[in-house]
């Protein structure tokens, strides 16, 4: 992975929440092990956040799924028509505005990177074509661009797709 390519990684994730300065602050919310709330009996992995937006999967309805958590409602988000029962959702990220929400799934041995829609109540594969193990999305502020790990011939590289599936053309040497 080359420094511009580290760049763009780093530009397009953030995994704190903060507050009005910019300083990071620590969220505390209770258990609930009617698995309703942020906190569960169940396994809770890999969690995101973005503005108001936590998304995590989780295998609390026996499946590894992704759920969001609204900050301020302080309630989770119904998603219908993300999760699906023969595929393992994981690494999930989210716009600023919770519109989309972008992650990884495996079905039957395969790996993709999905986008959802909240408007459209819609899930998306972008990399249909891509015939490579591909982990790790995430999705810029406004929702417009996707990064991604792709392993090409043993090698792990970073591709950046806009929301229609369509990879950007990124220079490679910063200039």
């Amino acid at each position: 992975m080359n420094k511009y390519s580290l760049f763009i990684l780093v530009l397009l994730s953030s995994n704190l929440l903060t507050g009005c300065f910019g300083y990071p602050r620590l969220l505390s919310y209770p258990f609930d092990a009617g698995g309703r709330g942020l906190n569960s009996l169940a396994s809770e992995l890999n969690p995101q956040t973005a503005g108001r937006y936590i998304v995590l999967t989780s295998d609390r309805r026996g499946s590894q799924d992704v759920y969001m958590f609204d900050t301020l409602t302080r309630n989770l988000i119904d998603l219908p028509g993300l999760n699906a029962l023969d595929t393992i959702a994981s690494h999930p990220g989210v716009s600023e505005d919770g519109r989309f929400i972008v992650f990884a799934a495996s079905r039957q041995g395969r790996s993709a990177i999905f986008l959802y829609d909240r408007e459209t109540r819609q899930s998306r594969n972008l990399t249909p074509n891509l015939q490579a193990e591909l982990r790790n999305p995430t999705i810029s502020a406004d929702g417009t661009r996707i990064a991604f790990e792709y392993s090409n011939n043993g090698q792990w590289d970073i591709l950046v797709y806009d929301r229609f599936g369509q990879p950007l053309n990124i220079p490679q040497e910063p200039r």
